[in-house]
């Protein structure tokens, strides 16, 4: 997402005299608002195309015509077998380019801790304390069912994931307007969500390690470090190297979407003396349109094509497996982030916006029960000796994210005029200076700009209405009577506007 400003965006900023008191989902900086508002214009974008590229993976897989060639394609294996990456498309996809999305998570995550909200501990409390409610709780919902139900709970984390991008996308589809507030909370908690989805993929889904392609494929990240250290520049080095790195972190058994991650986290995002932008911005500007626009949709169409039969969607709800991902997208990611909001809210000191209510937390809380690309991600990392438990659980995964979306939109549109008003209110820019008004109200400069536009407006009016009264002899008395008495002030013409 590139950036115009040097830090991330903020979740709330103090809106209050008292110093000891802090309001959750407050009114952003206008920089900080910059930010979001171009951060969340890519991520729409990227989750349309998402969206359009899941529709058509599941028609391609869904037509009976269509359906052969697609398990065809995606099974189709190229790539060097003498390199150990003779990979289907599919799996090409999914360690291959959703390591470019990796990437441009990392560089998200090492902004957000060196130089945005997650700087700050007390700003990073209420997302980070949101976050680990919305992975906890959809995790304990999913090994509650399929503990009762004696399924497997191996796919304990397939509904801790949020995808930003697709949730976007809904916002999109359905019109709802978000007030800035509620957006950076979206986006702030989606980061964390990506930072946790690391760390399960890195600790619970690596086997059997190859320690010496672990150990070339860190040499590779020193290699790495050390070039953008000593500000090495051109592509030409990078590119190749970054080739190199994600080729052994594969071989190493280790999810190569790691090494992505790990170069993100190496870039520096902060902004020297000078600088328009830090080189994490730059790279991030350069990576992320790839990202949005071919990767993650490339993987949503060979990964997101499932049997929707009417057998199939009956068994997303009686097996515990499937129906323990849909329980955990729908309910556990809504009770785990509106319960770790209020939490935050109750035991310390702070006070939610004036301007907003708990239930528009709870309609973005289920909002964020749209688990899709990281979720499919662990759907078949979790089950990859059974295929067809894998492929109930994409269905699981793509029905509760349907069921979170239109849940999400009911409740969002009950609130909409309410956002549009907040909306229309940050926007407003009566003087004309590209700054909202509302960030300018406790400014004398602002008020005399208003106060000559409106004198401006006046004495307009009043020409208007002398030309008028001239124009029109029957009238022309009574006119200039009243024009003149706007001009000075005095009672004459009674309460009859000018």
């Amino acid at each position: 997402m590139p950036s115009n400003r040097p830090g991330g965006p903020h979740v709330a900023a103090p809106q209050t005299s008292d110093p000891s008191s802090r309001k959750l989902l407050g009114r952003l900086s206008l920089p900080e608002r910059r930010f979001v508002a171009e951060a969340l214009r890519t991520e729409t974008v990227g989750g349309v195309l998402l969206l359009v590229a899941a529709i058509a993976a599941l028609m391609w897989a869904n037509i009976p015509a269509l359906a052969d060639s697609y398990d065809s394609v995606r099974g189709f294996h190229i790539g060097p077998a003498s390199l150990g990456l003779d990979l289907s498309l599919q799996h090409w996809a999914a360690d291959g380019l959703l390591a470019v999305f990796f990437f441009v998570a990392g560089i998200e995550l090492k902004r957000e801790l060196v130089a945005g909200d997650l700087r700050d501990a007390k700003a990073a409390a209420l997302p980070v304390i949101a976050a680990v409610c919305g992975m906890a709780v959809p995790a304990l919902v999913y090994v509650l069912v399929t503990t009762f139900g004696d399924g497997s709970t191996d796919g304990w984390a397939v509904p801790t994931a949020t995808d930003i991008a697709f949730a976007l996308a809904v916002l999109a589809v359905i019109g709802t307007s978000l007030p800035s507030a509620l957006r950076a909370f979206l986006l702030t908690l989606a980061v964390v969500d990506d930072l946790f989805a690391i760390l399960i993929i890195a600790v619970f889904f690596t086997s059997e390690i190859n320690f010496l392609a672990l150990g070339g494929a860190f040499l590779g990240l020193v290699l790495f470090w050390f070039l953008l250290r000593k500000n090495v520049r051109g592509w030409y080095v990078y590119v190749p190297l970054a080739l190199v790195v994600w080729g052994l972190m594969y071989n190493s058994g280790v999810h190569a979407t790691i090494a992505g991650v790990a170069m993100g986290l190496m870039l520096r995002c902060h902004r020297k003396d000078g600088e328009q932008h830090s080189p994490g911005e730059h790279i991030e500007h350069l990576v992320r349109p790839l990202s949005a626009g071919l990767a993650v949709p490339l993987f949503a169409l060979f990964s997101a094509g499932v049997s929707l039969s009417d057998d199939s969607i009956a068994q997303v709800f009686t097996r515990p497996e499937t129906l323990g991902v849909v329980l955990g997208l729908v309910v556990g990611k809504t009770v785990g982030i509106f319960g770790g909001t209020w939490l935050a809210a109750r035991f310390t000191k702070a006070e939610l916006n004036d301007d907003l209510a708990w239930p528009d937390v709870f309609a973005v809380a289920s909002l964020a029960g749209i688990g899709f690309t990281v979720s499919l991600l662990i759907g078949e990392l979790a089950f990859t000796g059974d295929p067809v438990l894998t492929d109930e659980v994409k269905a699981a995964v793509l029905i509760g994210s349907l069921i979170a979306a239109v849940f999400a939109g009911v409740l969002l549109k009950l609130r909409n005029r309410k956002y549009r008003a907040l909306t229309d209110a940050e926007e407003r820019d009566e003087d004309l200076d590209g700054i909202p008004d509302i960030y300018e109200e406790d400014k004398p400069e602002y008020h005399l700009r208003m106060a000559k536009i409106y004198e401006d407006k006046a004495a307009e009016h009043r020409r208007r209405a002398t030309a008028a009264a001239a124009a029109d002899p029957a009238t022309g008395a009574e006119g200039a009577e009243a024009a003149t008495a706007g001009a000075t002030g005095s009672p004459a013409g009674g309460d009859r506007p000018a």
